[in-house]
């Protein structure tokens, strides 16, 4: 892969080899401490340097670390200041950013939304968020519970389950398949590809090429044979985006939903299983669960870290001396608790939506309403039929897995009493195959079944004290 054409005007002059960090001594964001404990590296950092840190990245690359409430802001609001497109990068102008760096993926330029800035953003983000805006939110959490009640299905008789692999991870990425107008049988496998990609497995790159495969099939489909879902949507869309492009903002989307929202539905349900002060709140009427995913999205946000933006010229941020062509990474879960606008972690935030787990300004996360759709009503689905859940294992064994951009929780073992399927009106889940996918041979195409709507049941928060 050749490095991308600077972008008109973004040449920045050379500067050291730490880009005006002078000699301090830069902390890795990547490696056995970041990993460990990512919250406690955060802390360490803004001891040291305040609310803007200078790091190392993978290939021991420089970039700024904005920790700081306020800077995040900054940096997210003034894209004149802060460019998303990573062609402003230096160290990628200067050919340090290979094709194979672990980072590549994330920072070569691709015609979305999210890597472009100006007029190209507003056509294309134009279009993501007129068709997200076309959906029926009740129809969502139609198919949110009817892929819930599946997922349960499949382990509710044994009373016992992984709460992340057997329900957060698999959940949202079913429902965007229908959302997009895929078939049933793409789910399970997009899941697979999904958690493959993610993860940054030796088969990353077939499963990154089985979901472009897959993707790209699927809107010669929608051109053949339009309905009413997002693929459609964005081909019809007056501002002609070409099938690349569509393509592209596929994939952004199932990706970031699935990684986020699973993380939020990990997050919520450990806090409800372990947290007796939480449990206590929501039994006793005093907090609602879409105030608990707000608690969730402001103490662990589905995303650490947000890679990355780029100085457009000299400045300065948070006392800091900022060099045009310098990436910065903007630091959400530091944000967030940033002491000067928490001063006491332990006091909730009901009601209060002023976190940076979307990022904010012209990048904002278009899809957020329904990630808390998914989260909200898929969360209120599993309490309600598996009402009595316990932790599997002593909350001290539980474990996490730390990336730059995400903490992840591995597993959530969970014992309750047996209980037999829900009755529904769709058929079961289609089987995934447990070996890796191949970019090949795409799954058969049925017809999407039917989402019926369930019978309302009673709020599972009002029965947690009986347990």
């Amino acid at each position: 892969m050749s490095t991308p054409t600077p972008p008109p005007g973004s040449t920045p002059p050379p500067g050291c080899p730490a880009h005006g960090m002078g000699a301090e001594t830069l902390h890795r964001l990547y490696g056995p401490e970041a990993e460990a404990d990512p919250t406690g590296l955060y802390e360490k950092l803004r001891a040291e340097h305040g609310a803007v840190a200078p790091v190392l990245v993978q290939g021991d690359l420089p970039a700024w670390l904005v920790l700081g409430h306020r800077e995040n802001l900054d940096v997210a609001r003034t894209p004149s200041r802060f460019s998303r497109d990573p062609r402003r990068w230096r160290d990628m102008q200067e050919g340090n950013v290979p094709a194979d760096h672990p980072l590549t993926p994330m920072t070569a330029w691709q015609p979305v939304c999210h890597f472009v800035d100006g007029a190209d953003h507003e056509r294309l983000r134009g279009a993501v968020t007129a068709s997200l805006a076309r959906f029926d939110r009740r129809g969502v959490r139609r198919y949110v519970k009817r892929f819930a009640d599946q997922l349960i299905d499949a382990f509710a008789d044994s009373g016992k389950g992984d709460l992340v692999t057997d329900f957060a991870e698999p959940l949202p990425m079913l429902v965007m398949t229908q959302l997009v107008g895929a078939p049933d049988s793409y789910g399970p496998r997009l899941v697979e590809a999904a958690r493959d990609m993610t993860r940054g497995t030796a088969t990353a790159v077939a499963s990154n090429e089985y979901v472009t495969l897959a993707l790209q099939e699927l809107v010669e489909r929608k051109h053949a044979a339009p309905g009413r879902d997002f693929t459609s949507w964005l081909l019809e869309d007056s501002t002609s985006l070409t099938d690349e492009e569509i393509v592209e903002h596929l994939r952004l989307v199932l990706i970031a939903a699935f990684e986020t929202t699973a993380n939020l539905i990990a997050s919520t349900l450990r806090m409800v299983l372990t947290d007796r002060r939480f449990r206590a709140n929501l039994s006793g009427g005093h907090m609602t669960l879409p105030d608990a995913l707000e608690q969730v999205l402001w103490d662990e946000p589905p995303l650490t870290t947000i890679l990355g933006r780029w100085a457009t010229g000299d400045t300065v941020l948070g006392d800091r001396q900022i060099q045009a062509g310098d990436m910065l990474l903007l630091g959400l879960a530091g944000g967030n608790v940033d002491p000067q606008i928490r001063p006491d972690l332990s006091l909730p935030v009901h009601g209060n939506r002023s976190h940076l787990a979307f990022s904010s300004g012209p990048h904002e996360c278009p899809g957020q309403d329904i990630g808390r759709a998914i989260a909200d009503t898929g969360i209120d689905t599993l309490m309600t039929r598996l009402p009595d859940l316990e932790l599997g294992v002593q909350e001290g064994e539980l474990s996490w897995s730390a990336s730059l951009m995400s903490r992840r929780l591995v597993s959530l073992p969970v014992t309750f009493t047996p209980r037999g399927s829900a009755t529904t009106s769709s058929s079961p889940l289609p089987a995934a195959k447990a070996e890796p996918l191949p970019p090949a041979a795409l799954p058969p195409a049925p017809a999407p079944a039917g989402g019926g709507r369930a019978a309302p049941r009673a709020s599972w928060w009002a029965r947690l004290l009986r347990r």
